[in-house]
């Protein structure tokens, strides 16, 4: 059951601590690179509950079981039913460790020198939420699977939503500063900006191409 995923690995300049968003299949990878980089993580973030986001939370929280799991709550269900995270259509009843604490529309968490906003942006998943980090010099969407370089998530899925996907990018994400950066949850980064004028399924304008 093998998926390419991006897991990403946060932390400020001259901590020791980071948190870790959507730990998926590989943890000895993510292991290693903590390791190299002498972080020790003090949250786990997963942006929704599908298997290759959260495939890594078992791991993580075995070698360090203080660190908090936290997910939003409309997909925290997720994380312990095989088929609401979608393992259980690949044949593996994956579950995973449940939430420590769940996350809604207009919180802000902070842990490892950071401070996050987070926004609920239903439509890859009806719980999917996505981290704002408002730095003045270098804005950062952790944007999970709802817009990607020149593509956006699936919306396939039993809970996903192909209208509430571009309400959600369009009222929400779209409304960031241009020069945001955008790490998603598959492929490589992008900005807010250049999806608005380059995306061919959601464009920054009333022109949008539907899937």
């Amino acid at each position: 059951m093998p998926f390419d995923e991006n897991t990403y690995l946060i932390g400020v300049a001259g901590r020791e601590d980071c948190v870790v968003v959507d730990p998926g299949m590989e943890a000895d990878k993510i292991f290693g690179k903590l390791e190299r980089w002498q972080r020790t993580p003090v949250a786990i973030l997963n942006t929704h509950g599908h298997i290759d986001h959260i495939a890594g939370n078992a791991a993580m929280k075995q070698r360090w079981p203080d660190c908090p799991l936290i997910i939003g709550h409309g997909d925290a269900y997720k994380l312990t039913d095989p088929m609401a995270n979608l393992s259980g259509l690949y044949g593996n009843g994956f579950v995973s460790p449940e939430a420590d604490q769940t996350l809604a529309e207009g919180d802000t968490y902070e842990a490892a020198g950071l401070k996050m906003r987070v926004l609920e942006t239903p439509g890859h998943s009806a719980g999917h939420i996505v981290f704002v980090i408002d730095d003045p010099e270098t804005p950062i969407l952790i944007g999970g699977d709802m817009l990607f370089c020149q593509g956006i998530g699936r919306t396939d899925f039993p809970d996903g939503d192909s209208q509430a996907m571009e309400k959600s990018i369009r009222e929400k994400l779209y409304t960031l500063a241009d020069p945001t950066i955008v790490y998603p949850g598959h492929g490589p980064e992008t900005t807010i900006g250049f999806e608005k004028l380059n995306n061919p399924f959601i464009r920054g304008n009333s022109d949008a191409i539907q899937d």
